[in-house]
């Protein structure tokens, strides 16, 4: 048979449908038959569209609720290992009872232990705050059965907020208490601004009263400590004075009993042995900060004080944004000169930059579907396929913000995603008409066939398109509710799309379409046929679908072939769920020996500053224009490739500003940004580059400088870039897991040596290294006793010899500073002459440390963790560029098969890493 004569069927296959059509509703042809009305919904969905763009919540991320809270106590004197077994087992136990806890991850350190509680990643939205409550309730219960001493057990429920903006006051001239006086009258007025949840200060140091004597001269005296304390005390208590009533009123009698100043408490009488001294000459009275700090913070080097904002639930970061903007610019007109207010961290930028991206992608699309399409089709057809994505779009943002979704990193990518393929509908649709129309049918029969012929089988095409994006959107877990809207962006903007197809674009075919050079005989309405597909292509075509069709099973294995040879090709690609973000901020996190004072952390971040110093931005260029630059990422600067970046070395300009923190992590400023629990040996640098490649270049020098310079041998260092999805720490990960710590300790130490021999892992490390050095007071009881000392007394005196003990409190405007007594330096801090250290009977009489016992040098656990109650070491490092973790974590695991067949029972290794949260 002929082509011609299959192609005579094909139409008289056509007209039967056609005519089997009318018995039955056809959108398409009503839509072409009531224009006013289909009309009206187009443009009334076009404004609907824009009203909804303008009104959907902007974001960086999407918003999901994290699944960890921190539960924190202290309890000073104790060690790591008393604070395990006398504090955390037992809030360990109580939390056990949580209903869907995932884990139980505690550390305890020298006078503090914390505890982050993780719910199953399936727990979602309200059941997250229940459950909180509940820990709330369990902790309540058993605050009783904990040392009387103990401060908390305290919860931190808002681990999960993110900053929309931080904020640095500095001055060279003005004090840190100077400088939280300024930022806490700037919250007071970033708390008025819409969509503004809460304001949080950070990096502020508690001031502090200090009173410092010499044990030695108080002993020549003849005052022990405690009467200088009751003096202190007796002037700043708080005591009802009475009143007098009369005919008329009561009349309260007020006591002036505060302290005005320095000098009054240097005044403060103190009597002993039958005489009377004045304060200040038997101790130094000075106004300083807490020491040792438990927290500090320097942007570009200098000491500063932090504030931070929380946009509220479903705000506009844009909006808020330019709230921000004018607010700061009133707040710097106000403070002092010399007082200088930086930005570290502006979320909107961010987000303009995304929404920015969205909109040139969009235009880009638009512009190429528009040139293929007036190339393949012609111009009026193109302009019909062009016209249905605006269409497609508005309504999209109409169902999403009756949804109550923003525009974030997902959404709009989902909406890039669906920008090839929204079109597709529309083009099958106009297509399908113009060929008919060709064909010689008429503009109405051919608006109509497109429902008939076409419609069904696109809607299953689109069903069958969005299904894929199934697991995403129903995924139980942090991973799925992150990046769940893809799911829903693709499948409401698919199936608006096939909606666009089959009723606006009929009747914009109606009015754009081209009257066809009919090359046939007839008239329209009679559908007379031609050679619209009696091409040399088209029987080609045809020929090759009948070949198809009569060769069966051989389509089916070639078919059955090709899915083996993807699911081959598949298992050799890199595996990552989450890609790394484009952001120019880098991180440097700084991790000394566990036991290590905050002052060393902080003169070990003071070198690496002095190495960064020399690369911040040049003077004359403008903070403004740094913002708007880094924090959109420097597209233009960013096209420079990895590679390239990292063959030059860190040049001046790479840095536009960094901020130093010691103590604990910076606050979460990106949402994939975990914040790092409170540790005196740790500290971070959040380094701000001036663009993507000289964030990698600057990132190969500090690895080449920490690497290679013996001054930072003494601390792990690492370079890192922010990624997306859940943070995870180190990539590779393993936790040995067991109870005796010794043994624990030696299968770590194997477990490292076989992570070491993967050329892949760089700085394989355990969760910590050397033991602490402590000093034991070997107390002998029974000289004790016939000296009038208790084991309690000895520790309390000590404490406040060495630490300092707070005796009284000093009020100055809102404010209450503690008084706080102890030992002059040159008395506390000399390990030579700590055994000369005078301790005081109640009876007053002194007594050097060395005749009541003596003193031996010993080491301790620094830290002690546990995983559901199980001690847990473990080993992790980062691994080199060009592969992905989830790969080397299965090398390796493979690896330690053979050690896992011989561990003690009750011993165990167990992954972690990325590939634990994949």
């Amino acid at each position: 048979m002929l082509p011609t004569d299959d192609h005579d069927s094909d139409h008289d296959s056509d007209r039967r449908q056609l005519l089997s059509s009318d018995l039955r509703w056809n959108l398409s042809r009503w839509a072409v038959t009531h224009p006013a009305f289909v009309w009206f919904l187009m443009i009334a969905s076009s404004i609907a569209g824009l009203v909804a763009y303008w009104q959907m919540g902007r974001a960086e991320d999407p918003t999901f609720a994290i699944k960890t809270i921190v539960v924190g106590a202290v309890w000073p004197g104790a060690t790591a290992d008393e604070m395990q077994r006398y504090v955390a087992r037992r809030i360990e136990d109580k939390l056990r009872e949580t209903p869907k806890l995932d884990f139980l991850l505690t550390y305890c350190i020298a006078d503090r232990m914390m505890t982050l509680v993780q719910i199953k990643d399936s727990v979602r939205g309200k059941d997250v705050a229940d459950t909180w409550y509940q820990v709330r309730k369990k902790l309540d219960d058993i605050r009783g059965e904990l040392p009387s001493s103990l401060i908390g057990p305290s919860v931190d429920d808002e681990y999960g907020d993110v900053y929309s903006a931080i904020y640095a006051f500095t001055g060279d001239d003005y004090s840190l208490a100077e400088l939280k006086r300024m930022s806490e009258e700037a919250r007071k007025r970033l708390l008025k601004v819409n969509d503004i949840e809460k304001v949080d200060i950070i990096g502020n140091q508690q001031e502090q009263i200090l009173l410092e004597f010499s044990h030695r001269k108080l002993a020549t005296l003849g005052i022990t400590p405690q009467q200088i304390f009751d003096s202190v005390a007796r002037q700043s208590v708080m005591l009802r004075s009475g009143s007098v009533d009369t005919l008329e009123d009561r009349i309260h009698v007020r006591v002036d009993r505060n302290f005005s100043g320095i000098q009054q408490i240097e005044a403060v009488p103190v009597e002993a042995s039958g005489r009377v001294f004045r304060l200040g000459d038997v101790a130094k009275v000075t106004r300083s900060y807490e020491t040792p700090p438990s927290f500090l913070m320097r942007f570009n080097g200098k000491p500063a004080v932090g504030i931070a904002v929380v946009m509220r639930k479903g705000g506009n970061v844009l909006e808020l944004g330019n709230s921000l903007i004018r607010e700061w610019e009133a707040i710097r007109q106000e403070v002092p000169s010399g007082v200088q207010i930086d930005t570290i961290a502006f979320q909107p930028r961010v987000v303009e930059a995304s929404v920015g991206e969205f909109l040139n992608t969009f235009f880009e699309a638009l512009i190429i579907v528009l040139i293929v399409s007036f190339l393949s089709l012609g111009l009026r057809t193109g302009i019909v396929v062009a016209l249905s994505v605006p269409l497609v779009l508005s309504m999209s943002l109409v169902i999403m913000n009756s949804m109550g979704m923003n525009l974030d990193r997902i959404t709009l990518g989902a909406l890039i995603l669906a920008l090839g393929l929204l079109v597709d509908d529309a083009i099958i649709a106009v297509e399908m008409m113009a060929v008919k129309m060709e064909q010689g049918w008429s503009r109405l029969d051919a608006a109509t066939f497109a429902w008939t012929s076409t419609a069904f089988p696109m809607f299953s095409g689109t069903l069958i398109t969005v299904a894929g994006f199934l697991p995403v959107g129903f995924a139980r877990s942090t991973s799925g509710e992150y990046a769940g809207g893809i799911f829903w962006v693709v499948g409401i903007t698919l199936i608006c799309s096939w909606i666009v197809a089959v009723l606006f674009t009929p009747l914009l075919g109606m009015k754009l379409l081209p009257d066809p050079a009919i090359r046939g005989s007839g008239s329209g309405g009679g559908h007379e046929d031609h050679d619209a597909f009696n091409t040399p292509f088209h029987r080609l075509l045809r020929r090759m679908v009948r070949a198809a069709v009569a060769r069966p099973w051989l389509v089916v294995a070639m078919t059955f072939g090709l899915f083996v040879l993807s699911i081959y090709g598949m298992s050799q690609l890199q595996q990552q769920f989450f890609p790394q973000s484009s952001r120019p901020e880098l991180l440097v996190d700084v991790r000394l020996n566990e036991g290590s004072p905050i002052g060393a952390t902080s003169q070990m971040l003071s070198k690496i500053e002095a190495k960064l110093e020399p690369l911040r931005a040049l003077p004359g260029k403008s903070l403004a224009h740094a913002e708007a630059s880094v924090s959109a990422g420097d597209a233009s600067a960013g096209d420079a490739s990895a590679g390239d970046a990292s063959a030059q070395a860190a040049q001046p300009g790479d840095i536009q500003y960094y901020t130093s923190y010691a103590g604990a992590g910076s606050a979460r400023f990106f949402l994939a940004l975990n914040p790092d629990l409170p540790n005196p040996s740790f500290g971070k640098i959040v380094i701000q580059t001036s663009s993507i490649a000289a964030r990698e270049r600057l990132r190969r020098s500090l690895k080449e400088t920490f690497r290679n310079d013996p001054v930072f041998s003494s601390a792990s260092m690492r370079v890192l870039r922010l990624d997306f999805g859940p943070p995870v720490g180190f990539p590779v990960q393993f936790r040995v897991v067991g109870q005796d710590p010794q043994v624990v300790r030696q299968l770590a130490n194997r477990v490292r040596e076989i992570m070491r021999q993967n050329p892949s892992t760089v700085d394989v490390n355990l969760e910590w290294e050397e033991p602490a050095k402590t000093i034991q007071v070997k107390i002998d009881q029974d000289r004790a006793r016939l000296l009038g000392l208790s084991p309690q007394e000895i520790e309390l005196g000590l404490q406040t010899l060495l630490s300092g003990s707070t005796v009284s409190f000093y009020r100055e405007g809102t404010e209450t500073l503690p008084v706080v007594a102890r030992a002059v330096d040159e008395e506390r801090l000399d390990l030579d002459k700590f055994q000369d250290i005078t301790l005081f009977t109640l009876g007053g009489k002194s007594v050097p440390l060395q005749q009541i016992g003596h003193l031996e040098y010993a080491q301790e656990t620094p830290i002690v963790w546990q995983r559901n109650q199980e001690q847990i070491l473990s080993v992790r490092c980062d691994i080199i560029d060009g592969v992905q973790a989830p790969d080397i974590s299965k090398q390796i695991d493979r690896e330690l098969a053979a050690m896992r067949a011989e561990l003690p029972p009750g011993y165990r290794i167990d992954l972690g890493g990325s590939i634990e949260e994949s």
